[in-house]
């Protein structure tokens, strides 16, 4: 398993520090820049987690990441531009999370069915 963090509407440290006790079990962690941070690496590989976050520009020393996996980060960030396209999941219209969870699974399979 694979997870990925993305930007969201909180500091991408806040919610990496608050997310970390709920991870579930996964080879690797798929991050962009926000996310580059010693503690949040220590943490990561003390859960037997291997981050793939690229380091920041002004990083002295650049840390070395799995370039081919991190291009895969790209189809997920797609996936969520597409769900976002539908106005009831972007604004997050139904307060109900079983009905919003529903939303996002029939947005999914048209997007899916689309493609095909």
């Amino acid at each position: 398993m694979v997870l990925l963090l993305s930007e969201g509407q909180m500091s991408d440290y806040k919610g990496a520090a608050l997310l970390l006790d709920s991870l579930p079990k996964a080879k690797h962690l798929l991050a962009d820049r926000g996310y580059d941070a010693d503690w949040l690496r220590k943490a990561l590989i003390d859960k037997g987690i291997t981050p793939c976050i690229p380091s920041r520009q002004n990083r002295k020393i650049q840390i070395d990441y799995d370039k081919a996996l991190y291009k895969k980060r790209h189809k997920v960030e797609n996936m969520f531009a597409k769900l976002k396209d539908w106005r009831r999941i972007h604004t997050r219209y139904d307060r109900c999370a079983h009905t919003f969870f529903s939303a996002i699974l029939i947005a999914a399979t048209v997007a899916f069915w689309i493609n095909q």
